[in-house]
């Protein structure tokens, strides 16, 4: 959940640190409308999650999430 320079966690409710208007954690954010075919046709959900709580989420996958390294954020 985001309200000006404040993110809540969906999941567990954490509230994600700011300084001077900077996000200063991990926050997965998903903002996704759904298309033809789906039963959610039409819908936008969007959510966010702390990093400790994305990475309890893709723990549970059974493909492993795919890791790329950005060379410009290194």
């Amino acid at each position: 959940m985001r309200k000006h320079n404040k993110i809540i966690c969906n999941q567990c409710k954490k509230e994600l640190k700011f300084e001077k208007g900077y996000l200063k954690e991990g926050c997965f954010s998903v903002d996704y409308a759904f298309g033809y075919f789906s039963q959610k046709d039409g819908a936008r959900q969007r959510f966010d999650l702390c990093e400790e709580c994305y990475d309890k989420m893709v723990a549970q996958f059974q493909i492993p999430v795919e890791v790329v390294r950005d060379k410009e954020l290194l």
